[in-house]
């Protein structure tokens, strides 16, 4: 039965900024699958609705930050594998911070017990400008 799992974008400041909630097929998913879980569901709703703004964890290419997403510059599908290869190397690299809870997840091949409760956020990291 498969189970749903809720995901919420926040700033480093706890204010929320989107939330949608991912169904995922076992009670047990690694960092990395959800990560790829997350990127292919959200690039396929985009390529379904082919909408003018994309609310994703990744930021296409040729797009704008705005409010409310990444304002496409033209309507076009994405391909949801670069997206995912981007999202990977973003947490990676600590621009990409994923809470389980309140407990941050150490590694990709950490696994996350997925629970009616559940909740995963993802914190983009904002890297400072300056001296």
């Amino acid at each position: 039965m498969p189970m749903t799992l809720t995901i919420r974008d926040e700033t480093t400041a706890g204010d929320p900024v989107h939330e949608s909630v991912l169904e995922i097929l076992t009670e047990r998913i690694t960092v990395q699958e959800l990560i790829r879980s997350r990127v292919y569901q959200e690039v396929k709703d985009h390529n379904l609705k082919q909408a003018d703004v994309f609310q994703g964890l990744i930021q296409p290419s040729e797009t704008e930050k705005t409010l409310n997403g990444y304002k496409m510059k033209r309507k076009r599908q994405l391909d949801w594998k670069k997206q995912y290869e981007t999202a990977l190397e973003a947490y990676q690299n600590n621009q990409t911070i994923i809470l389980v809870g309140d407990k941050q997840a150490e590694g990709l091949e950490e696994e996350i017990v997925v629970a009616p409760e559940t909740q995963v956020t993802f914190l983009k990291l904002i890297p400072l400008v300056g001296g």
